[in-house]
């Protein structure tokens, strides 16, 4: 996923919706909003638009803002409760319709940049765990570092608990801030086990978990978010410039999984090795990059034809389907006849 840069992070690409949200969880009235924008150069009626966007900084800023206005250290769980599968627009449609955990977990790692420029989600398979990692890329005060972890882990739990029709009581959660004074109340808001002073803030989800049917499962649905998250997607790396985009693009042009890393550094007129420093800069690379594109066709194939397995290892390159089976399972954790029959 791509590490917003600090020009991402100046450029105005947030949606008004959450600062509308900040401003309801607050009970502020339209003459109040106000109070909501020091130090953010924004007006009242800009906050009021629905076209609205918001750079990070002014995203930071008035939740900042906000935090002081209510002079209550758990805002974060206040707010997060608010965020919703539908308060986070074609994101959380497409999570909400996704067949699992899993499945809704990497529409947020890939289009969690089209809600919120600033936050970056990995996501690492551990065997019989999934860890997926939440990173903030602006330079946080520790009590926004806090608020914004836990909004953020709340909004989790909301879509998960969305997924699975009960709360997800099997997830460990471990927050890179220590204790706070309000620590007690985190028993209220997190259901499974979680600890503090982690190296980074993540979520630890058993694999079974990831895999459980999802009950609002709709794939007309999915499809047609899947559209709209990628057309805000593209728009949003053409107006960065970003490096990952522009190999990805480059990837698409060709049959899958034949464009090489010296082909394409040599076609963006560098050499291999600036190349690779450059995606470096954006935390991702070319094998990453091309795993990405190629595990996603692959789903998608599984998912939306009625090719048989080895017919879709022929489409994606692979000489070999038994080299497919492999790489498809180190992927998903699952082969794709399982993959294909879970859908």
């Amino acid at each position: 996923m791509t590490m917003p840069t600090a020009s991402a992070n100046s450029l105005a690409s947030n949606p008004s919706h959450y600062a509308r949200l900040i401003a309801r969880e607050l009970g502020l009235q339209a003459p109040d909003l106000g109070r909501l924008l020091p130090n953010t150069g924004l007006k009242v009626e800009q906050l009021l638009d629905e076209d609205t966007l918001l750079s990070a900084h002014q995203q930071i800023q008035l939740l900042s803002n906000a935090l002081d206005i209510s002079n209550d250290p758990a805002f974060g769980f206040r707010l997060g409760q608010r965020l919703t599968p539908a308060t986070h627009g074609a994101m959380g449609f497409l999570a909400l319709s996704s067949a699992n955990l899993f499945e809704a977990l990497q529409a947020i790692h890939l289009y969690a940049p089209t809600r919120m420029s600033f936050v970056r989600v990995e996501l690492f398979d551990r065997g019989e765990w999934l860890e997926c990692y939440v990173h903030f890329d602006v330079t946080l005060t520790d009590k926004m570092r806090r608020c914004l972890s836990e909004a953020f882990i709340m909004m989790f739990f909301e879509i998960a608990g969305s997924i699975l029709g009960r709360e997800p009581h099997e997830v460990e959660t471990f927050f890179n801030h220590s204790a706070p004074p309000h620590a007690a109340l985190y028993n209220k808001h997190i259901p499974g086990p979680y600890g503090f002073s982690a190296a980074q803030l993540m979520a630890k989800i058993p694999k079974a978990l990831c895999f459980y049917p999802n009950i609002s499962a709709n794939h007309e649905n999915y499809q047609l978010a899947l559209q709209q998250c990628e057309t805000m997607l593209s728009q949003l790396r053409s107006s960065t410039h970003s490096f990952r985009y522009r190999v990805e693009k480059m990837m698409l042009s060709f049959p899958p999984g034949t464009l090489t890393e010296e082909e394409t550094a040599a076609a963006l007129f560098m050499s291999k090795r600036t190349l690779a420093r450059k995606l470096k800069t954006e935390n991702t690379g070319f094998r990453h990059i091309q795993k990405d594109i190629l595990s996603q066709q692959a789903a998608n194939y599984l998912r939306d034809s009625k090719l048989t397995v080895d017919a879709i290892a022929a489409l994606l390159n692979y000489h070999d389907s038994s080299n497919f089976r492999r790489a498809f399972k180190g992927w998903f954790n699952v082969t794709p006849e399982a993959f294909r029959q879970s859908l």
